[in-house]
């Protein structure tokens, strides 16, 4: 334990020689520490018949315990108002504080019972211990305020050392804090309005935690709890995401727990929500992706039947063909995806709100639209000018798959512009993807064994200069309805604030 090490390595540089100590005063009995008792207490025997009980824990509990203070003339009535004055003191500083206090007992004495500290011990004296949060905590804790996450303190420290690590963290409510005394004496309504505006809870014990998880996903939030101990485990099991340590952590808080932080840092937490939103981002990006492609395809067909033609401009066997080739080269490359630079400044998503929302359903269907003019338009042009079935449905596969590989590039960002540097070339995979699939339709162009296979005919320069000029309007297209729906949000920002 962390602050154990630090007790000891404070009691080698006042002198003491541990290894003598222990077999000069052997411990013969001992209260573990508790939440609720906030103390723990050992009973030591010396080889001179001498008995004691040590004790250390959280020292407004150790001060009720406490009836004697020691100081060099010897024992004195404990001055209560003075110790309270050094611990606001020490605690302001962001100090761990524990009080260490004794009692001689008897030496007959071998167990070590409750009512055995129950009052008369001696007060020896405060020690306060430095445990500045990381400066990777004191970011992400920055990272979480941008992305909409209320970032709170639950702890068993005392309420002004809380605070004033709240302080160094920037937690936003730093002025109010909740003790576990406070959280008994108040009612649930109480209690239900103030646990999403107080940020720093301080001398909780299991319950509280598991009462401020309960009250806060009761009022609709997804609540995220870390925690090492064993007693966190029900607050842990409770949480939407329950998260322990994995270095520090019990065992019965890892199996409480949905995740395990490998490394005990806070920060890898904002990571892993970055990560999560990426992911999720990209799954998003490659549904608006893939569906207007099935869209454009089934109103090409379903056109070319409401007009009467007998000659599809897809047959099956090259509707598998895009299918097939576009899945495994585009639709895979937006996996790739990188995070957008403001994936953690943005508020987190409703969890209740589905995939397809109505701005997805519209830009599914416009893209489709796109398609489906682009595609059979060019289509009606080539057998207008005499061309043949076999060059007109070439024309219209490699039309389809043109207007694909544009509208890759606007998938890339769901509403942000795709003119910029970033936008053309911040994802190699798209690169190599898109080379790679423009190899394929060559081959599925102008090779024999292809054209047998697929019903297609080589086409000249002329064809393919209109096929580009055609496609690519999806980019400029849909880049406008990006624009307008950048400027729709701003407007209705402004007008909500």
């Amino acid at each position: 334990d962390p602050m154990e090490g630090a007790l000891l390595v404070a009691g080698i540089k006042a002198g003491l020689d541990l290894e003598v100590e222990a077999k000069n005063y052997p411990r013969t009995d001992l209260i573990p520490f508790e939440s609720e008792h906030r103390f723990m207490a050992t009973l030591h025997h010396s080889h001179k018949n001498e008995t004691f009980i040590y004790l250390k824990g959280a020292p407004e509990s150790v001060l009720e315990m406490c009836a004697y203070q020691r100081d060099r003339d010897g024992e004195q009535p404990l001055d209560k108002a003075y110790w309270l004055t050094r611990l606001e003191e020490m605690a302001g500083s962001g100090q761990r504080v524990l009080a260490i206090a004794m009692k001689p007992v008897a030496n007959d004495q071998s167990e070590l019972n409750f009512a055995d500290v129950k009052d008369g011990l001696i007060m020896l004296g405060l020690l306060g211990i430095i445990d500045p949060p990381r400066s990777e905590a004191i970011e992400a804790v920055h990272t979480c305020d941008k992305a909409g996450i209320r970032v709170k303190m639950i702890t068993g420290d005392h309420g002004i050392t809380a605070r004033a690590i709240a302080r160094q963290i920037k937690l936003d409510n730093v002025d109010d804090v909740l003790t576990g005394e406070d959280i008994d004496q108040m009612s649930e309504d109480e209690l239900r309005k103030s646990v999403f505006d107080v940020d720093v809870y301080a001398r909780v014990n299991p319950e509280h935690k598991l009462r401020l998880v309960r009250l806060l996903q009761e009022q609709g939030r997804i609540v995220a709890m870390t925690g090492d101990g064993v007693n966190d485990a029900p607050a842990l099991k409770r949480a939407d995401v329950g998260t322990a340590m994995g270095q520090n952590g019990t065992e019965a808080a890892k199996e409480a727990a949905e995740m395990v932080l490998a490394d005990d840092n806070f920060a890898s937490i904002t990571h892993a929500v970055e990560e999560g939103r990426t992911a999720f981002d990209n799954i998003k990006k490659a549904i608006l992706f893939i569906l207007p492609t099935n869209g454009g395809e089934a109103l090409i067909i379903l056109a070319a039947i409401l007009f009467g033609f007998k000659e599809l401009p897809l047959i099956p066997v090259q509707i598998l063909w895009v299918n097939m080739i576009t899945a495994v080269t585009l639709a895979l490359a937006l996996a790739f995806e990188p995070s957008e630079k403001n994936v953690m400044q943005r508020p987190p998503r409703d969890a209740h709100e589905p995939i397809l929302t109505p701005f997805f359903i519209w830009r599914i269907s416009f893209v489709s639209i796109i398609l489906m003019s682009g595609t059979f338009g060019l289509f009606l042009w080539e057998i207008d000018s005499g061309a043949s079935i076999e060059s007109a449905r070439t024309v219209a596969v490699n039309t389809l798959v043109m207007f694909e590989i544009f509208y890759l590039f606007n998938s890339r960002y769901i509403t942000a512009s795709v003119f910029n540097w970033a936008g053309f070339t911040g994802n190699r995979y798209v690169l190599i993807a898109i080379v790679v699939l423009i190899f394929f339709q060559l081959g599925f162009t102008y090779l024999a064994p292809m054209q047998l296979l697929f019903g297609t005919t080589a086409i000249g320069l002329d064809i393919w200069l209109r096929i580009i000029l055609v496609s690519s309007s999806v980019l400029f297209l849909v880049e406008l309805e990006k624009y307008f729906v950048r400027r729709i949000v701003m407007h209705n920002k402004q007008k909500t604030s």
